[in-house]
């Protein structure tokens, strides 16, 4: 259990060190902020530092940590190394910067972003992006919950309609619509904190239970590096697309913009977007060495945890919090579990409207507006509930990393533009490009040409992408297109 608090340090280390540095290259100011300066009381509301820290925290964890780590772990704890790395060099630095980059654009979706400093082509495949990805991620967050409730209340002794996932999952839409169409600071401004403070103490109440059992023994890096994965599915690229949160999603770029509306200073970005970033980190750090000791391993593969994800998992979670925490644990455990991607789902669907809305041009204190992109984008949410879950899950994955991929080619023009240090964010950049393509290549739900193809093809296009953001600085010398922020 060494290495993992090795990592453990080490990510906390990052937010001090890794998370300053990039904090001061990007170098806030004391200039108004969207917030003060339009405070429309419903997009655009004040909030404090330490409530915007969590609803953020909230927004970008949900499921994702828990699931995406716990299938992680079937690669073995060299899972630790992607979560501590990619947390402190590329998803802190994703996170911060679409947040910052919203807060210095009138609080503008991540797509309207993109395009003020990639182009209009590279905006509109944002807008599609984004649009996809959060249709999609909301109604993961409400399947998968969904999912927790129904075996939470037949474990209990319950059975008929209240064991049925799909009621389940339209009271929870129907929820979704109701917090996508009210104002920010109606429920998620109050309660939000308190849920993630649940998500916290729930991760800390996993990791208590893991040292407190005898039992279970986290399994250190260097006695097990190598692909423990019982069905041999490659560690590149597959793991790196597998973890997104807790790692790197491109799924916070969408979410950012949300609280970039309400920071009341630029000063506070390095708390709220690394420091929330770091925290999701950590909890997937955590669940990662979960998925890791608790089940056992056979001829050194994950064969314990393989059969524990094949009951589903949710069953999953229920058993490790079962195993952790016992009675009273389960309860704390669950409701975080079914809350928490809840309020994930529905800021999901919060930044799907905002985004329609900025590409639209339509403005959305009215609430007839709110009403109108509202309804067609909970029925589409409706629709692709009834779909499998674990192929939404595959084309989710790819697509989020995609989009992270693009956040940080954005942040690094930004950079230059600003004749500030863009290799931060461009080497990072690459390295999600080579990982997006590659996976896009080997994917069985992709184009399933196998990793002898897969890996030099990835490997050849993320040079090719470096090759064309240094080809562009070097001799376009691009300027920023302020068109597409909302005029107020």
């Amino acid at each position: 259990m060494l290495s993992f608090f090795l990592c453990l340090v080490l990510l906390v280390g990052g937010y001090f060190v890794y998370g300053r540095i990039v904090d001061n290259t990007f170098a806030p100011d004391d200039r108004e902020t969207p917030a003060v300066r339009i405070n429309d009381g419903v997009d655009y509301v004040v909030m404090p530092q330490w409530k915007l820290f969590l609803v953020q925290l909230l927004n970008i964890a949900g499921l994702g940590p828990i699931f995406g780590a716990m299938q992680g772990a079937l690669w073995g704890p060299i899972v630790f190394l992607w979560i501590t790395f990619g947390t402190i060099l590329a998803g802190g630095v994703h996170d911060y910067f679409s947040g910052m980059l919203s807060a210095r654009n009138e609080g503008v979706s991540i797509a309207e972003v993109t395009g003020i400093y990639m182009g209009s082509i590279m905006k509109n495949i944002m807008r599609v992006f984004s649009v996809v990805l959060l249709v999609m991620v909301g109604t993961v967050f409400a399947v998968g919950p969904a999912g927790l409730i129904t075996t939470l209340i037949g474990n209990s002794g319950g059975s008929g309609m209240l064991t049925n996932v799909k009621m389940w999952t339209f009271i929870i839409l129907a929820y979704y619509f109701i917090a996508t169409f009210i104002s920010i600071d109606k429920i998620i401004g109050k309660i939000y904190p308190l849920f993630g403070i649940c998500l916290i103490v729930m991760a800390i109440g996993v990791g208590i239970g893991i040292f407190t059992h005898a039992e279970y023994q986290i399994p250190e890096i260097w006695n097990h590096f190598y692909n423990m994965h019982p069905k041999s599915t490659p560690v590149w690229s597959f793991m790196f697309i597998t973890v997104a949160c807790g790692a790197i999603s491109g799924f916070h770029s969408t979410q950012s913009p949300l609280m970039a509306r309400c920071l009341k200073s630029e000063r506070q970005g390095h708390f709220v977007f690394y420091g929330a970033m770091t925290a999701e980190g950590v909890i997937a750090l955590i669940w990662a060495a979960a998925g890791c000791a608790i089940y056992e391993v056979s001829g050194g593969l994950s064969t314990g945890l393989n059969e524990a994800l094949g009951a589903g998992q949710s069953a999953a979670i229920y058993d490790v919090c079962a195993k952790t925490m016992g009675g009273i644990g389960i309860a704390l455990a669950m409701v975080g579990v079914i809350v928490c991607p809840i309020t994930s789902g529905d800021t999901a669907f919060r930044s799907a409207r905002l985004t329609l809305a900025d590409w639209l041009g339509m403005e959305q204190q009215a609430w007839k507006n709110r009403l109108i992109l509202c309804v067609p984008l909970l029925a589409v949410g409706a629709f692709v509930s009834q779909l499998d879950y674990s192929i939404v899950w595959r084309y989710f994955s790819w697509t989020n990393q995609t989009l992270a991929m693009i956040v940080l080619w954005t942040a690094s023009m930004y950079l230059f533009m600003e004749k500030k240090n863009y290799w931060i964010t461009a080497v990072p950049a690459t390295f999600m490009s080579a990982v997006s393509m590659t996976y896009f290549f080997a994917a069985p739900e992709c184009l399933n040409l196998g990793t002898g193809i897969a890996y030099p093809v990835g490997i050849v296009l993320a040079v090719v992408f470096l090759g064309a953001f240094m080809f562009v600085i070097k001799t376009r010398n691009p300027r920023p297109d302020y068109s597409s922020i909302k005029k107020q």
